[in-house]
């Protein structure tokens, strides 16, 4: 795992150095118009957009305190710590600790691990599914002439509408018969590799567990509002950053189904999440679509993404360093110790299922 990553890492790096290198004499970047971009920024529209980031880590909280109530009961805040210092890892280390989270929530309750890494799989199912309804519905109900590339943007509205429907029927399928289920997709895709097939059947199944939180239509319910709530403060954020900008008027000017465009880029090129490196080309690939769709300058666009960057994500490192040192976390441990554990319930997991 670790050898594939830093080849990963590798080829990023070298990708990206060749793209400084092909730029480097036919780009013009004016750094005093960067700096004057931000020195005319509306702070105060910034300082409402990291408001509204730090609430997500509050309903984070809540909303897995919900999906454990059946399993042990916790105080709604009380898991705030773990959400804070668990996406304080992965901003610093990168995606390999994204199941700092559920480690640190199992250690904290008493809960097996492999109970908390299914809730961790059931929230980012409702976490997909929110941000695919917000932006569906803000691109296809957006007015003619707003977006740019309107029809092509349009079609993919409808189809991550069209796949948020289909996430919620699979859903639906897994809690009602997450046995069948998984074993008619181990069989497809054993059709291609047998160790595939046996880990997607594994997958599902894990997934199955998850959704044992989920025993009525109240905790659905009560989920899915959470969820969406968190994403429309998210898009909220985007769009007072983004405004914030008033030195420049596509950005003042930036509407709502453009935000959410923003946003799904923005999301797209955090899936692979490098140490560091992956701040800068998050920048770079959020500054190229501000800039090339709604024709920002590149100034303009690079000051935009670079302070999205620290509001949306960098701006709880502070908090979840601090936090981690009352809590006597240590950062690069708690990754490396939920790395091996989540290595060892799949493979245990592929044994159950041979």
């Amino acid at each position: 795992m670790k050898k594939n990553q830093l080849i990963l890492g590798l080829i990023v790096l070298a990708a990206f150095a060749a793209l400084l290198v092909w730029g480097r004499d036919r780009i013009h970047f004016d750094f005093a118009l960067f700096r004057s971009q931000l020195a005319l920024a509306t702070w105060t529209k910034i300082g409402l957009a990291a408001a509204c980031i730090y609430t997500g880590y509050v309903i984070r909280s809540i909303r897995w305190a919900l999906l454990l109530r059946h399993n042990k009961k916790v105080s709604p805040l009380s898991l705030l710590g773990t959400q804070v210092i668990g996406f304080t890892a992965v901003a610093l280390i990168g995606r390999v600790a994204d199941l700092v989270r559920p480690y640190l929530v199992a250690r904290k309750t008493g809960l097996p691990l492999s109970s908390q890494v299914a809730v961790y799989i059931v929230e980012r199912l409702f976490d997909a599914g929110s941000m695919g309804l917000i932006f569906s519905c803000a691109i296809v109900f957006s007015p003619a002439g707003s977006l740019p590339h309107a029809e092509l943007v349009k079609k993919a509205g409808y189809g991550f509408l069209a796949a948020t429907i289909l996430g919620a029927i699979f859903l639906v399928a897994v809690r009602l018969a997450g046995g069948l289920v998984a074993s008619l997709m181990e069989r497809a895709f054993g059709v291609f590799s047998k160790n595939l097939g046996h880990a997607v059947g594994a997958k599902i199944r894990t997934f199955r567990t998850g959704l044992d939180t989920i025993r009525s239509f109240t905790d659905f319910a009560s989920t899915a509002v959470l969820s969406v709530f968190m994403w429309v403060l998210i898009a909220l954020a985007y769009l007072e950053t983004a405004q914030a900008f008033v030195a420049s008027p596509q950005l003042a000017g930036m509407t709502p189904a453009q935000c959410m465009l923003l946003l799904a880029v923005s999301g797209g090129a955090s899936i692979v999440q490098l140490p560091v490196l992956g701040w800068f080309t998050q920048i770079g690939v959020v500054a190229a679509t501000l800039s090339n769709f709604f024709g920002a300058s590149t100034e303009a666009s690079t000051a935009c993404a670079a302070t999205l960057l620290v509001v949306s994500f960098l701006g709880i490192i502070p908090v979840g360093l601090i936090w981690a040192q009352f809590e006597h976390v240590s950062l690069r441990k708690v990754a490396a110790e939920s790395g091996h554990a989540g290595e060892e319930l799949s493979e245990d997991a592929t044994e159950i299922a041979d």
